[in-house]
C-alpha cells in the first residue's frame, strides 16, 4: 500500500467518524430544550462540518478520494441514543453523557494517528489533526460542565 493511500485511509476513517458526530450532534440538538446546551450542540454540528471539509481537502491533497457517508456503527449509535432518551427522565443529561463517550472515542482515534511511529505526517496534516484534537478536548470538557449543570 502506498504511503499516500495509507494516510488517506486513516483520514477517511476520521472523516466517517466526523460525519457520524455531525449527525449525532444534529439529533441531540433536536432532542434538548435547554437553550445553552442546544447552542453548544449547534456549535459542535458546525465544528464537525468544518472538520469534514478540512479532512476532505487533506485527503485530496494526497491524491485520494474522500468517503461520502458515515458508518453503520454511527447509525446504530444514533438509534441507541433515540431509544435510551425515550426512556430516561433527564434526556439532556443522558445526551451529554453520550457526547462525552463519542468525544473520548474521537480523541483516541486522533491520538492513534498522531502517535503512530510508522507514519510520518506532512506538517499540514499533523497541524490539522492537532487542531481538531484540541477542539475535541475542549468540547469534552464543556460537555462535562453542562452535564453537571443539568443533573
Amino acid at each position: 500500500m502506498k504511503y499516500s493511500e495509507k494516510i488517506s485511509n486513516r483520514l477517511n476513517d476520521l472523516l466517517n467518524r466526523t460525519y457520524d458526530a455531525e449527525k449525532g450532534y444534529k439529533l441531540a440538538q433536536d432532542k434538548v430544550d435547554n437553550p445553552t446546551v442546544k447552542k453548544f450542540l449547534a456549535d459542535k454540528v458546525q465544528q464537525r462540518y468544518n472538520f469534514g471539509h478540512e479532512l476532505k481537502k487533506e485527503i485530496q491533497a494526497y491524491g485520494e478520494l474522500p468517503d461520502k457517508g458515515g458508518s453503520i456503527k454511527g447509525d446504530l449509535h444514533r438509534t441507541w441514543m433515540n431509544l435510551t432518551t425515550t426512556f430516561t427522565s433527564n434526556e439532556t443529561e443522558k445526551i451529554l453523557e453520550e457526547v462525552e463517550r463519542g468525544e473520548k472515542a474521537s480523541l483516541e482515534e486522533y491520538n492513534e494517528i498522531l502517535n503512530d511511529d510508522e507514519m510520518v505526517l506532512a506538517p499540514s496534516t499533523e497541524n490539522m489533526l492537532k487542531k481538531h484534537r484540541d477542539e475535541i478536548q475542549t468540547a469534552l470538557r464543556n460537555a462535562k460542565v453542562y452535564e453537571v449543570a443539568v443533573s
